[in-house]
C-alpha cells in the first residue's frame, strides 16, 4: 500500500504550482498530493482547517507583502505548525540562508535543484513514509 504524502506549496506565482505538480508526479515510490495556496494567510487557513493533515510545507522564499522566509516561516510556526518546512528559492546564495535554523526552516533548496530525485530524497529525510507523517 502506498502512503499519500500531503505537501502544501505556498507560492505567489501560479506557474510554480504547475511546475511542482509535474515534478511531484514523477517522484518514484510515493504518492504525493500537492496542495497550493498563494499567501501566508491562505496557508494558515489551510493548516487550521486540519484537513488534510499536512506532512510538509514548501514555502517560496519571497512572498508579498512579506520580505522573505525570515518573516513567513516564523508566522507559520507561531500559529502552531510543527511539521517540516522547506524554503525554495531561485537562489540560495544570500548569506541569510545560512541562518535558516533561527527561523524554523528545516531545509532550503534552489529551484534549479528541484527534480523528482531531490524531492524523493527530501521526503525520505523528512517524512516517515510508513505512516505518512512528518518527523
Amino acid at each position: 500500500m502506498t502512503v499519500t504524502v500531503n505537501i502544501l506549496l505556498v507560492d505567489d506565482d501560479p506557474a510554480e504550482n504547475v511546475i511542482m505538480r509535474a515534478l511531484m508526479r514523477k517522484v518514484a515510490n510515493v504518492a504525493i498530493k500537492l496542495h497550493y495556496v498563494e499567501t501566508v494567510e491562505a496557508a494558515l487557513e489551510f493548516i487550521r482547517s486540519g484537513e488534510p493533515r499536512l506532512d510538509m510545507i514548501l514555502m517560496d522564499n519571497r512572498l508579498h507583502p512579506q520580505a522573505d522566509f525570515r518573516e513567513t516561516v516564523p508566522e507559520l510556526r507561531q500559529n502552531g505548525y510543527i511539521g517540516p518546512i522547506g524554503v525554495i528559492s531561485s537562489s540560495i546564495s544570500d548569506a541569510y540562508f545560512q541562518t535558516i535554523d533561527d527561523y524554523g526552516v528545516d531545509f532550503r533548496i534552489d529551484k534549479t535543484e528541484l527534480d523528482p530525485t531531490a524531492i524523493g530524497f527530501i521526503i525520505q529525510e523528512f517524512i516517515d513514509r510508513d505512516t505518512g507523517t512528518g518527523r
